[in-house]
């Protein structure tokens, strides 16, 4: 293989090579950090460049395989961390120029899996503001583009991420979701993820100095950005190994037990009043298609009322962290995050006081009534958002513009006020006015259940194709 052709393998592509001694893991990330160095200038996706210590660890890895050492799962993988979680020596800033120089003392548990399994991190991308926006920028690092065009947001909060990955820097990107921020930037960008259920991958920052609120534990997970399924399959056993101090994390296995006889997926079409765009339920329509011919029995159902559980849970994290975030983000944001979250108050009206305790207590009600559903539909497929990715800064248009980019996104955050595992896959490859864009839709599985979620992924994908390769294409035909 022509090593400038290296960064165009999947992870799992990858390690057939470097495991088998066919590769080097430096030759892997070097083809990676040019392409990084080609691609990131326009993107800005990575914004603290790894490379003088991802070529060191490349080349330690090297010399350990060739002494005898077992090379790992993940042996050579050129991966991408978010700058809010701790990787030991840098920032942790979140995007806040406040904690530019907060320095991580220890790796997160899923740094140190990674580079238990392997890997080797070559940058750090990009997050807006405290991690909490749909779209990627902020004071300190600036704006990061979609590299399918400045008329698509990357998404958020893993923007950085999920515009990375897609663009062929690094295999896997690690990213995390409390609302949906894996899934949207995969629905930005046309990549594939799986939001894990609730204590799935241990989490912790050692440069936190309290622990964060309950639904923040509840609601928020870590996990990976791909662009293509089977590298979930590969990569995600990893980053699930138990780490103890995550006291909640749940140490089990990756695959679960088969099912009896195929698998039934209920399928719903419903946007709960919000326009359904003509692309987005072509999207819906060949998922369906491709999970029916793949074996899957796909019924039109409705699963339990997804927009009641999903506002409830979000009103109850706005409660959250007016109360405990509010005063951070009024102290250390840039006014255009403090317009945002004002707005966001007004789209989400926060529970408080004993409202507050009672609509917690409730997420076990709607956490029930799924399980149980779930008992006969293990899958759900469904819209992600109703209408094709909004533009960048559409959040910082007001009501409006706020209502269009999360309001309408109940099948993300429900999930996460449920605990379950959420898949996002490319379905479909819109041609818009303003330009192409990918259309990913959603599906959501029973509790433990994340590998089941990712072979309906697979199997759409083997329909639809890698988005990755009309992607490169474009941007090939941009910068001839």
């Amino acid at each position: 293989m022509i090593k400038p052709d290296i960064w165009r393998l999947s992870a799992t592509e990858l390690t057939a090579l470097t495991r088998a001694g066919d590769l080097s893991a430096e030759d892997a990330i070097q083809a990676s950090i040019d392409r990084m160095n080609a691609v990131n200038p326009a993107l800005n996706a990575v914004v603290e460049d790894l490379s003088a210590e991802a070529l060191e660890r490349a080349r330690a890895l090297d010399k350990a395989r060739e002494g005898g050492a077992e090379p790992g799962p993940l042996h050579g993988v050129p991966v991408t961390i978010k700058i809010n979680i701790d990787q030991k020596g840098h920032a942790t800033s979140n995007g806040v120029v406040a904690l530019k120089d907060l320095i991580a003392p220890a790796d997160a548990p899923v740094v140190e899996n990674l580079h238990k399994a392997g890997a080797v991190v070559i940058g750090r991308t990009n997050t807006p503001e405290f991690s909490f926006r749909a779209d990627t920028d902020n004071p300190l690092h600036g704006r990061t583009y979609n590299p399918w065009g400045r008329h698509i947001s990357p998404g958020g909060s893993s923007g950085g991420a999920g515009a990375a990955v897609m663009a062929g820097i690094g295999a896997l990107a690690h990213g995390n979701d409390i609302g949906g921020s894996l899934r949207f930037p995969a629905a930005a960008n046309g990549a594939v993820t799986v939001k894990p259920g609730l204590g799935r991958v241990p989490a912790w920052n050692p440069s936190q100095t309290a622990e964060r609120g309950l639904l923040a534990q509840l609601m928020s997970v870590q996990g990976l950005i791909t662009r293509t399924a089977e590298d979930l399959h590969l990569s995600m056993p990893s980053l699930i190994a138990a780490d103890p101090r995550d006291p909640f994390h749940v140490p089990g296995p990756w695959r679960g037990a088969a099912l009896e006889g195929p698998v039934r997926v209920a399928f719903t079409k419903n946007t709960h009043g919000y326009e359904l765009h003509p692309e987005v339920e072509a999207a819906l329509d060949f998922a369906r298609d491709a999970l029916a011919d793949a074996g899957y029995v796909v019924e039109e159902v409705e699963p339990p009322n997804v927009f009641e559980a999903g506002r409830t849970g979000y009103r109850a994290l706005m409660g959250e962290i007016y109360a405990l975030m509010k005063q951070d983000v009024d102290a250390a944001g840039s006014q255009t995050v403090r317009d945002i979250f004002a707005v966001y108050f007004q789209e989400f009206p926060p529970f408080a006081g004993d409202e507050l305790l009672q609509m917690m207590a409730k997420r076990t009600h709607y956490a029930r009534q799924w399980s149980l559903f779930m008992e006969e539909y293990p899958l759900v497929l469904s819209p992600f958002l109703p209408q094709p990715f909004f533009r960048p800064d559409r959040d910082t248009e007001g009501a409006e513009g706020v209502h269009e980019v999360l309001g309408c996104a109940v099948y993300s955050y429900a999930m996460n006020y449920l605990g379950l595992p959420a898949a996002s896959v490319p379905a479909r490859l819109a041609q818009l006015p303003n330009g192409p864009q990918p259309i990913n839709v959603q599906i959501a599985a029973r509790r433990w259940r994340e590998d089941l979620a990712v072979d309906a992924c697979a199997a759409i994908e083997a329909r639809a194709g890698r988005m990755c390769l009309p992607l490169w294409e474009k941007m090939q035909a941009g910068s001839a």
